[in-house]
This record gives C-alpha cells, structure tokens and sequence, in this order.
C-alpha cells in the first residue's frame, strides 16, 4: 500500500526537500504552501500533487481538509510551515513581528490538525496507524538574546506536539517532533533579517557544515518510515560546530593537537 503525506511549507527549504526525500522513498506527497507557481513546479519535477493554502487563513485549511477528503487517505502530516522575523531584544520587539510569529507556527497547527484529524484517524483505522511530524527548533527548548518572540512561538508549537501525543494516547497515530538547530537554508534567515542578504550571509560566516535542508529531510523520511509502533518523540539535531544554542565554533574543526 502506497501511504500518502501532507507536506507543509513545501515551495522552498525544508519543506521542499521533505516533499522529495519521502517521493524518494516511495510516498504520494500533497505539497501544500501559499506560492502556487513554486509547488506547479515541484508537481511537475517529482510528481507530488500541489495544493495551495496559507495556513493562518481558515478558509483555506477547510478547502484542504475538504479536497483531500476526496482525493484518497491521509497517512501523514507533516507540518513544516512556519518562519521568523526580527531580532529585536524583547524591550524593541514588534508585535506586528510575534503576532505573525504566534500565527505562522502556532495556530496554523492547531488548525492544520483539527482539520486533518479525522482524515488520519480514517487512514490508521484501514491502514494501522497515522502520523503527525511537526518541525520545531532548538530555539524551542533554549531561550537566546534577540530570539524571544521565535522562541515564544517555537516553544508553543512544540508544547501543541507534546499535548496531542497526549492527548491521542490509545490511539494508533504517532505524534513526532524534530527540531534542528542552524540549518543554512536559502530563505530562513533571509526573510528573518528583512532581506538584508550580507546579515544573512553573516550567520554563517566560517561555520564549518552547517546542516542543510536535506539533512532535516532525510531525518524526517527515516522518523516517517520507522516500524508504526516505534514513536520517535523528540530529535534534536545540530550541526556539530554547533554544541549548544549558544555555543557555536567558527572556522576549521580539528582535533586538539592537531595542525591542519
């Protein structure tokens, strides 16, 4: 049996590259974003169907909800969508910047979900089991100068994973989360800094590695394709310069004693 998956946030970075990774290991994908002429062109490069929403409008969830209900069955969701703006220190904070914040990360998973859940439930009633997968970030669980408004949102995305899981405890449908840490992607911190392409530049300016967005891909796909009764709850994953939210190495990794 073929299983199918929603995918969020699936026109660029993360999102797109899990679209591919799971067509790759044999999954339908929905391919779901606001920019249409971004998923047209991913339908026609890996065959994943497109449908375009933005998720913080409940119009637009309801017609998902509504045309995948006539489409076939939902085994997964893998909820993507999400973003940051600003670095302001809390006391220069916009709450323009944290109420799209608290938007785009947080109420488009409840609505996303409440949409969605009785499709999954159909899907682990015929099929065994369901999934939920939603990527958060390290900035969830470690609170960092300039991030509080992402940390907010992020925290209380991952605070929405962790009360499903409870709250569909005898239920077949897992409930996962991964959260990276710095992944160099074309558009995050792009967006995040207002366009400024030098301040984005600069994040990653001598980090040796950071994680790219196949990287997160590929652990998504694995999370996805494990044995329907193994529950990967939480996976931090950080490129290795990058110990700590706070502590990350600029310039050549090398052992201790030894010149490069």
């Amino acid at each position: 049996m073929t299983r199918r998956a929603v995918v969020t946030g699936a026109s660029s970075g993360i999102g797109e590259a899990a679209a591919r990774a799971l067509r790759a290991s044999g999954w339908d994908v929905v391919a779901v974003a606001r920019r249409a002429e971004r998923l047209a062109a991913l339908e026609a490069e890996i065959g994943a169907a497109a449908f375009a929403a933005d998720l913080t409008v409940q119009a637009d969830v309801d017609a998902l909800a509504e045309w995948l209900a006539s489409t076939g069955e939902v085994h997964a969701l893998v909820h993507v969508a999400g973003g940051a703006r600003g670095t302001d220190r809390i006391e220069d904070g916009r709450p323009d910047d944290w109420q799209w914040m608290f938007e785009v990360n947080v109420l488009s998973s409840q609505r996303v979900v409440a949409a969605l859940l009785p499709l999954l439930r159909q899907a682990a009633a015929s099929s065994g089991h369901a999934d939920t997968l939603f990527l958060t970030s390290t900035a969830a669980q470690n609170a960092y100068v300039g991030g509080a408004g992402y940390n907010a949102a992020k925290a209380g995305e991952s605070m929405v994973a962790g009360a499903l899981r409870l709250e569909l405890n005898g239920e077949p449908i897992r409930v996962m989360e991964v959260a990276p840490g710095m992944v160099h992607t074309p558009e995050f911190t792009l967006n995040r800094l207002g366009g400024n392409a030098d301040a984005a530049a600069a994040v990653y300016d001598g980090v040796q590695a950071p994680l790219v967005a196949e990287d997160v891909a590929d652990v998504i796909a694995y999370a996805l394709n494990a044995p329907g009764h193994v529950n990967l709850d939480l996976i931090t994953m950080r490129p290795v310069a990058q110990s700590a939210q706070w502590l990350l190495a600029r310039g050549a990794l090398a052992p201790k004693g030894y010149a490069q």
